[in-house]
């Protein structure tokens, strides 16, 4: 047999990871060729391969990005995109595809396994920890990590000059990092994108710190909104899924908070940081063992399924329902937090 593999969407750290556990168990187990995709989708669309064997994942265990590159690309939009996937995977001869990514690389994943007979096995990848079938994705630890490690080593400089420091955090539907990043780090304040936030009562909180001579720390996740506005865009541009580009609303925060209170307030916007260098312990751990079990499955020719974490189990979930909706923040989960405001 042989078997493509593609890491798509945005970078990750542990995908590397990924793609060792099924080269290796693949290989020395069942004697399977591999063909690694050149970024994402483009790959099986324009037919762009990279050897992949055993010595081509050696030592990208504690490497961060992927190995095969990544982008946003759509075949679902490119012109006669699902025949050019077809006919490439058959010229060459690949005979199952891997694919490891978050809500929109698993998207077209599910779609050519149920409607084009194209045999896909789906594996999770993304920071925002927002797909509904598995307890949790690899990359979301590490970045939970990055943002805490930012967060104490902001309060000595927020404490030191006596200001308010906003600080903005991925998570364009779900508030996971932000949630997970501010208990961790000790935030004042927590602003995600399940619950639209009231400036006023932002404003309050951060006042009450200062009563007691304490510098506020505010987490909020780049797609939180007030209840009287609307995501702040960095420009009207989208990917090929439909994404416009968010960036802005930890900068507007602070200007707000500056305005209504008086306290001088600056902000830090943690970006790609979150996403980038060597991946967590656990990472490298959830993201091997979802290789291991991501080539079983082709193996088992259980195509059109997700390998999903339940507990400290691997199990398989139908693409299609992995994607079906996103895991968000549950209104009793995001209270819990709230004895920390202010």
């Amino acid at each position: 047999m042989r078997v493509g593999v593609l890491t798509g969407g945005g970078d990750c750290p542990g995908l590397n990871a990924v793609i060792r556990g099924v080269v290796r168990k693949g290989v020395q187990e069942y004697g399977y060729e591999f063909v690694g995709f050149r970024d994402g989708w483009r790959g099986p669309l324009e037919a762009d391969t990279v050897p992949l064997d055993i010595p081509a994942v050696r030592g990208i265990l504690p490497r961060g990005g992927t190995i095969l590159g990544s982008s946003r690309t759509n075949p679902l939009k490119a012109e006669h995109g699902i025949r050019r996937i077809k006919e490439n995977l058959a010229k060459l001869e690949v005979d199952a595809l891997i694919a490891i990514g978050g809500e929109d690389t698993l998207g077209v994943a599910a779609q050519l396994a149920d409607d084009y007979g194209v045999n896909c096995v789906g594996v999770p990848k993304t920071i925002d920890n927002d797909l509904s079938a598995t307890d949790y994705t690899f990359g979301f630890d590490t970045a939970v990590n990055i943002a805490t490690e930012a967060i104490d080593r902001l309060h000595t400089t927020a404490e030191s000059h006596m200001r308010v420091l906003v600080v903005e955090v991925m998570g364009r539907h779900a508030g996971w990092i932000a949630l997970h990043s501010g208990l961790a780090g000790g935030a004042n304040v927590i602003l995600i994108p399940e619950q639209r936030f009231d400036l006023e009562k932002v404003c309050a909180w951060v006042e009450s710190r200062f009563k007691i001579r304490y510098a506020p720390i505010v987490v909020v996740s780049e797609g939180a909104m007030p209840v009287d506005g609307d995501m702040v865009l960095k420009d009207g541009s989208q990917d090929a899924f439909g994404h416009v580009r968010l960036s802005g609303v930890g900068e507007w925060l602070a200007k707000e908070i500056e305005a209504r209170t008086g306290q001088e307030a600056r902000t830090t916007v943690l970006g790609h940081v979150q996403r980038g260098g060597t991946p967590s312990a656990y990472d490298r751990w959830l993201a091997t063992r979802f290789g291991l079990h991501a080539i079983e499955a082709v193996r088992d020719g259980d195509f059109g399924k997700m390998v999903a974490l339940r507990g400290t189990d691997i199990v398989r979930v139908p693409i299609h329902d992995a994607t079906a909706r996103l895991k968000t923040v549950s209104p009793e989960l995001y209270a819990e937090a709230g004895v920390f405001f202010g």
